[in-house]
């Protein structure tokens, strides 16, 4: 007799200074198949990253004390490949602004649909290739990206490499450069069109949360955020190019 493991439950941080908030999400999350830690502050969100870290963390960007951009900023130095959600006041798009340019997967402004929530948080854990999505997320998941090459292979980025299989950057002296889940998409949708100039609209079709904003300046923020990873000169850059009045073209020969 064949016996199959159970998959993994997947592991929330909910970090809000709303006691009813983190109560509501944290009855409405375990109820669709995910274990769920809370934190009031970013003080005790520090211990319990400590303790083990989450698949997905959801920050509040208002918070006394440490705020949830100044924790988010922590968590990326620290901990990249753990995804990111960050829950704004409406209307703010300064704060949506600085936690994509901070690192952030994805943002949602209060008030908002505990459905939403859940629907961009099970998306998430799709994107970083996470194996602990929620059972019932499983039947109505989307179908697989295509392979952008064949596994195992890497694609140069200038001096960095990038690993399609293993979703992960190298730099010339061998060492992982950190890289976020919607940076990886975003560096493999480049990788999929060399010297082809791509608009923001294609952009945000194929490597971007469908839910955002496509007037924000999220791409150009990724993008900036990349070339300071993968340019020897961001201010000049070789690799990632922009394209006057249309939008941005992956050089793969760039030295």
């Amino acid at each position: 007799m064949t016996s199959t493991e159970p998959d993994p439950v997947p592991r929330l941080l909910v970090v809000d200074d709303e006691g009813e908030l983190r109560s509501l999400l944290a009855e409405y999350f375990g109820r669709h198949g995910f274990e769920v830690r809370t934190a009031q502050d970013a003080a005790v969100a520090r211990q319990l990253f400590a303790d083990s870290l989450p698949d997905v963390a959801i920050l509040d960007v208002n918070m006394p004390g440490e705020n949830g951009l100044s924790l988010a900023r922590w968590l990326r130095d620290t901990h990249p490949r753990v995804g990111l959600v960050m829950l704004t006041t409406a209307g703010e798009a300064v704060d949506r602004i600085v936690g994509l340019e901070l690192g952030a997967d994805d943002y949602l402004p209060k008030p908002f649909e505990t459905r939403e929530l859940l629907a961009r948080v099970r998306a998430l854990l799709r994107r970083i290739g996470s194996t602990a999505e929620a059972p019932a997320a499983a039947a109505n998941a989307p179908a697989a990206v295509v392979p952008v090459a064949p596994p195992g292979q890497r694609i140069a980025f200038g001096a960095c490499q990038l690993d399609l299989d293993e979703r992960r950057l190298f730099g010339a002296d061998g060492a992982e450069i950190p890289i976020t889940a919607a940076e990886f998409d975003l560096l493999a949708l480049f990788a999929r069109h060399p010297n082809r100039p791509l608009n923001r609209d294609q952009i945000m079709e194929q490597a971007h949360n469908r839910g955002w904003d496509v007037f924000d300046r999220s791409i150009d923020l990724r993008v900036m955020r990349l070339r300071r990873k993968i340019e020897r000169n961001p201010d000049k850059p070789e690799v990632i190019k922009t394209v006057r009045n249309v939008g941005y073209v992956f050089v793969p020969n760039a030295q």
